[in-house]
């Protein structure tokens, strides 16, 4: 089993050259808590806002009817 003191005492771990350019990352697709990096359509757009707008509106009407209900319109 590795411990702490082992991973210090460890040599091989070297900083890099100014010179050296980075490593590039891994090239591979998106896991399923990843997005994928593409230009918003329209259509994501239209689905965004009905996200946002819907639940506004559903909690005004909530609200309306339970004051309704409530007898409360009357006053």
């Amino acid at each position: 089993m590795t411990t702490a003191e082992d991973i210090i005492e460890n040599e091989t771990a070297r900083l890099r050259p100014a010179g050296v350019p980075a490593l590039k990352p891994a090239q591979q697709p998106a896991g399923p808590f990843e997005v994928a990096a593409t230009k918003p359509s329209a259509r994501d757009a239209l689905v965004t806002g009905l996200l946002v707008i819907y639940p506004a509106f559903a909690a005004v009407a909530a609200i309306l009817a339970g004051l309704f209900l409530a007898g409360a319109s009357s006053v």
